[in-house]
């Protein structure tokens, strides 16, 4: 599967090279004391953690930015599953390059897998393939396009990339608005936009029984919010096809199956998926 087939390569790019000038500096003083200049070593990158490996093209673009003369080999793909002592790639080139790419190479490639692995766990704790695992915008500051591509290669979909590609109206916008109704309202009197998704947050059965009534044709996912089992089940008989439905509220691996026999459930959103993670343990050890 292509995961990167609209993945945002340049803004990757300018990332990466903030993060190198953010641990590399004006140079590595350790390795220019101590390590030769011309020296050249071999390395591989080793898992030590049971889970799915992701970022594998990002971890090699990092090298390539640090030095284009380093030889990265994949040995694995990104989505492939991986157990303790698998080689995931070999490294072979300048001494120094090497070690001022490894930190931060490993922390995005451990840190995808983790999120990868995360993901992965939750769709299997579901077991439905009928409802979609999606993330939210509970990021890391800077890095949420590489954990959002981490979501995909472990099987999830990806939510809404930020404030500019959707329309999301949460409990605050219906506060500032003077409640559910007067916003409705004035969505009602406002030209609708068909080129952006739009899903409103409701918190309660009476909220959802007000779009139900008045969002028809302006609304196109509902998004019920921190629900008991016994409204969800409800809603989602109430919804009569015309919106998408979406669950959220603290899902995570423990309770995530409680959902899994609910028929009408279009997507679950878990901000665990990128804010609560154990990055897989991977290490780049040196060959003698």
């Amino acid at each position: 599967m292509n995961y990167y087939k609209d993945f945002d390569f340049l803004t990757a790019d300018k990332l990466i090279k903030l993060a190198i000038k953010e641990d590399l500096g004006n140079g590595d003083v350790t390795a220019l004391r101590f390590i030769d200049k011309k020296l050249n070593s071999q390395a591989v990158v080793k898992v030590k953690d049971y889970g799915i490996i992701a970022g594998l093209k990002i971890f090699k673009r990092i090298f390539k930015h640090v030095d284009p003369s380093v030889k990265v080999r994949l040995i694995m793909k990104d989505g492939d599953k991986v157990k303790n002592g698998d080689i995931v790639a070999t490294l072979k080139g300048n001494t120094r390059s090497l070690l001022a790419a490894e930190r931060l190479s490993l922390n995005l490639l451990q840190r995808m897998s983790g999120i990868a692995t995360h993901t992965s766990e939750m769709i299997s704790k579901l077991n439905n393939p009928l409802t979609k695992i999606i993330d939210t915008r509970k990021t890391t500051p800077n890095l949420r396009i590489f954990e959002k591509l981490a979501v995909k290669i472990g099987g999830g979909k990806n939510h809404r990339m930020g404030l500019y590609d959707m329309i999301l109206i949460k409990d605050n916008h219906i506060e500032a608005n003077g409640g559910i109704e007067k916003l409705l309202s004035k969505m009602q009197r406002q030209n609708n936009n068909p080129e952006l998704k739009t899903e409103i947050e409701v918190r309660n059965i009476f909220e959802f029984e007000k779009v139900l009534k008045h969002g028809k044709g302006i609304i196109d996912v509902v998004l019920l919010d921190n629900f008991k089992i016994t409204d969800l089940k409800k809603a989602v008989k109430m919804n009569d096809g015309s919106f998408e439905i979406e669950v959220s509220g603290n899902v995570n691996p423990d309770n995530i199956k409680k959902y899994s026999d609910i028929k009408g459930i279009d997507y679950i959103s878990s901000g665990s998926l990128t804010h609560s993670v154990k990055s897989l343990d991977i290490s780049l050890e040196f060959l003698s």
